[in-house]
């Protein structure tokens, strides 16, 4: 009597301590790789900033001294303190010397050292960027899987709606336009928001302060909110829906499982691969979107410093600036393109 043949499929074999080194290995040689990207990148916009700055008309030793009247030997003096004077390889060579070392020079219409500008503008700036995205992240997520899970429902339609339509709003427009009702006040409206700035002259000390600052938060962290929140709500819309016709969330929904614990443990932790990698983009790119809500609302952030220097000129802080935004977007992409391999097997394995 012949045996019964086996018509269960094999199991496939588990991964052993030796595929997941490989699989690390594979993920550090990748960090490796894109970090020596990030360099490569940072040092092509080094490049860039000098001789794209140096394209701008106007002399940068009458800039300097705001169109007060000198003589000729003054300004060839002046020429001379900047480098001006030097062949252009050699400016060219300083330029990047001091630049590594973060010495971006002295500003023209503050007489004081470039970092030390760009270090005092940066807290401000984290404070409107990060209260902003915590609460755009936020917003956007859950109003993205609501949308998927309710598809084709009123609410996905108007959610959906109004995020497209204030993501086509201008910033600088929305600004004004929330700027002109609730502070300054029209009609029955009044203004009970400040109009400028970051503090009062006689702001409270202690923890009143901290009440003090969210009270000129809340218009720029607005502004700033409703034209950004949008991405969150229509990636995490999309990956959620590719993930409801997934062979997993059936089987999940077979075995018994209520639909909430269906979304909330099969359906939304591999929905949010995508959204995450969105967030380290962001945060570079919303640090130099930020350029005009803080403009719009005096915001003493890195946005305002640069439109200041911009009217200046102000070649030195302008220089500064924008390197530094367009390192924090190199670092940020960086970052997340590592992320989503180590956060996502499939990638991690390949």
């Amino acid at each position: 009597m012949t045996a019964p043949l086996d018509t269960e499929p094999a199991a496939a074999p588990a991964a052993g301590p030796g595929d997941e080194r490989s699989a690390y290995r594979g993920v550090l040689r990748y960090a490796l790789a894109k970090a020596g990207g990030a360099v490569l990148s940072i040092g092509m916009v080094i490049v860039a900033t000098f001789f794209v700055f140096r394209l701008i008309p106007g002399d940068p030793a009458i800039a300097y001294t705001r169109d007060v009247p000198l003589s000729p030997e003054q300004l060839d003096l002046l020429r001379h303190r900047m480098g001006l004077d030097k062949p252009l390889m050699q400016q060219f060579l300083d330029f990047v010397l001091r630049t590594i070392r973060l010495d971006f020079g002295t500003s023209y219409e503050y007489k004081r050292p470039v970092i030390d500008l760009i270090g005092e503008r940066v807290g401000p700036t984290m404070v409107l960027v990060g209260t902003g995205l915590v609460i755009s992240v936020s917003l956007g997520l859950w109003q993205g899987t609501r949308a998927a899970w309710k598809h084709g429902s009123r609410f996905d339609r108007v959610s959906t709606g109004i995020s497209l339509v204030l993501w086509s709003v201008p910033t600088f427009w929305l600004g004004l336009l929330l700027l002109m009702v609730f502070a300054a006040g029209v009609g029955p409206i009044p203004g009970i928001f400040p109009t400028r700035g970051m503090e009062d002259i006689d702001a409270p000390d202690g923890p009143l302060y901290l009440l003090h600052v969210a009270h000129h938060l809340v218009l720029p962290c607005l502004t700033l909110v409703a034209v950004v929140y949008a991405q969150y709500l229509l990636v995490m819309r999309s990956s959620l829906l590719d993930e409801i016709g997934q062979d997993y969330v059936t089987t999940a929904r077979a075995k018994g499982l209520r639909d909430d614990e269906v979304r909330r443990r099969h359906a939304v932790p591999n929905a949010l691969l995508p959204t995450v990698t969105l967030v380290f983009i962001n945060i570079g790119f919303v640090v130099g979107g930020a350029v005009s809500v803080e403009t719009v609302y005096s915001w003493p952030g890195l946005g305002l410093l640069f439109y200041e220097a911009i009217k200046g000129p102000d070649f030195a802080v302008m220089q500064g600036t924008f390197i530094v935004v367009c390192t924090a977007v190199i670092i940020m992409n960086t970052l997340a393109d590592v992320v989503y391999r180590v956060l996502d097997p499939r990638v991690r394995s390949a």
